[in-house]
């Protein structure tokens, strides 16, 4: 069975990380296979919206650590950052069902999307620091910008998890919705995305997201520092001892 599911349903393009034994720790071959189906989608006149959700207890746990230090020469062509830079760069809205842990990139994607749900279950967490790393995604950048240097200074230099409602007093996510209906709920707003003059609804998420070139620049900057750190001691015995537990 795949690791990520794929699946359109009247407009929207339904993508869903599928590795529960593995809380949905996203490798080196997940990355390619999330790009491919982005790409495929943005170029489909069918496709009118994207929507990101994982199974009931967990959206992704992040990266599969062992695979990524495995394959740890950076660049902008490896695999996760190809996915990022993918998601940047996508015209088409974005949404999001978040459920249980979303750690890591698991939050850091969320920057990108243009509407997130949540259920009371989730917990959000960038543990960069943590691990003797720094930020992704442009996260450096957007998160300060959504809710402000203070905030984001505490949650990404202490790395400590937050919830549902927390999220959404920052801004982080459009509402909280009952674990019940948390996935209908979604791709209901989702639908109603892919609804719109999708020539209008693409020029409007053009107009009102933050420019696009800066971010790039910024997500260049932590890239090259996020090779430096990985490649450091200090990292180096965070994460043996991340895989001895």
């Amino acid at each position: 069975m795949s690791t990520i599911q794929v699946r359109d349903d009247n407009g929207v393009r339904i993508i869903t990380f599928n590795r529960p034994d593995k809380r949905n720790a996203i490798n080196l071959q997940m990355y390619t296979q999330l790009t491919e189906y982005l790409i495929q989608g943005e170029s489909d006149n069918e496709i009118r919206a994207f929507m990101f959700r994982g199974q009931a207890d967990c959206f992704t746990s992040g990266n599969d650590v062992a695979d990524f230090l495995q394959n740890s020469g950076l660049g902008v062509e490896h695999p996760a950052f190809r996915f990022l830079f993918c998601l940047l760069d996508l015209q088409k809205p974005v949404i999001a069902a978040v459920t249980g842990a979303a750690v890591g990139i698991g939050t850091t994607m969320l920057l990108h999307c243009d509407l997130v749900y949540a259920d009371n279950s989730a917990k959000f967490q960038l543990p960069f620091v943590q691990l003797a790393l720094v930020p992704e995604a442009g996260a450096s950048l957007l998160l300060p910008l959504a809710i402000g240097q203070a905030k984001a200074s505490e949650l990404l230099m202490l790395g400590e998890s937050f919830n549902a409602d927390d999220a959404f007093t920052y801004g982080l996510i459009n509402k909280v919705v009952s674990s019940e209906s948390i996935f209908d709920y979604t791709l209901k707003r989702a639908h109603q995305l892919a609804s719109q003059p999708p020539i209008s609804l693409q020029s409007t998420k053009k107009l009102i997201r933050y420019n696009k070139e800066e971010v790039r620049k910024q997500m260049e900057r932590e890239l090259k520092e996020f090779e430096q750190r990985l490649a450091s001691d200090e990292a180096k015995a965070k994460f043996a001892a991340f895989l001895k537990r």
